[in-house]
């Protein structure tokens, strides 16, 4: 079985240690080229290519073994929305068009949410984002499911040597917006790689799917737990960050559906797993 693999960052790499260890080859496609201190394996093969140009996508599919499964989960870099439009809309509509017939994962973002009311959202809940990079997600994962592909939308991804939330906490920079209300939904990146291991393998169907650990918890309660674990003051109180990038929701995600295909998250709760990480 051969994995095309769009992306080899952070997610990324996860991704491949993961197909690897299943007996997987590995082709990992980055824009600058793969990571030089990733670990080597006769079975994963490295190659450059830009997502957003066609003609390096439609050389990549002439140049590599056909791939049994593509995973997108390159990153915008941190861009805007030409970025997100280059990356993610435009890179999806020319895998899906060079590799006809090839299952398609993309990895969207549950900022595609836009509720605000604390309510619990599944698959089936609207999805209408209020900044431009959240409706191009859209338009990605409408190019993917019209190609009978799979959309994960994953929840803030934490793990060893990343945690925006810990980071923050430990410099010192953390603030309880407003009454800390507002609930935080985190998938560990190793969660993540399994999820996406679980989906090649056959077990869920193509759609949509929310990534997600199980117990989604408020911003107080969070930062409470973490000044417990750490022996450390509560942060103090400040408004909401209306300048947020993916902006200000406040929405409980289910991975109740993914949960149903047999997959489970091995480190159920961000607060519990927080105290052991490496940062």
């Amino acid at each position: 079985m051969h994995l095309l693999l769009c992306g080899h960052g952070y997610l990324g790499q996860a991704v491949s240690r993961d197909f690897l260890a299943a007996g997987w080859k590995v082709t990992a496609v980055s824009r600058g080229g793969t990571d030089p201190a990733a670990a080597p394996s006769p079975a994963l093969r490295e190659a450059t290519a830009d997502l957003a140009d066609d003609g390096d996508i439609a050389g990549l599919a002439t140049a590599i073994p056909r791939p049994d499964f593509i995973v997108h989960c390159a990153s915008s870099g941190r861009g805007g929305p030409d970025a997100y439009r280059a990356v993610y809309r435009d890179g999806c509509r020319h895998l899906a068009a060079r590799f006809p017939g090839i299952p398609l994962l993309f990895t969207s973002s549950t900022s595609v949410y836009a509720q605000t009311d604390g309510s619990t959202v599944t698959e089936e809940s609207p999805a209408e984002p209020e900044r431009e990079t959240g409706r191009i997600l859209r338009e990605a994962e409408q190019l993917v499911l019209a190609a009978e592909g799979f959309v994960f939308r994953l929840s803030g991804i934490y793990g060893p040597h990343r945690s925006v939330i810990l980071r923050k906490f430990l410099a010192g920079e953390s603030r309880v917006e407003e009454d800390g209300r507002r609930i935080l939904n985190q998938i560990h990146r190793d969660d993540a790689a399994s999820a996406i291991l679980h989906a090649a393998s056959g077990g869920c169907p193509p759609g949509i799917y929310n990534v997600c650990d199980d117990h989604p918890t408020s911003q107080f309660e969070c930062l409470r737990e973490l000044s417990r674990r750490f022996g450390r003051p509560m942060p103090p109180s400040a408004p909401r960050d209306p300048d947020r990038k993916r902006g200000w929701t406040h929405k409980r995600v289910s991975n109740a559906k993914l949960r149903a295909t047999g997959w489970a998250p091995a480190f159920p709760s961000f607060t519990t797993t927080a105290a052991t990480l490496e940062h």
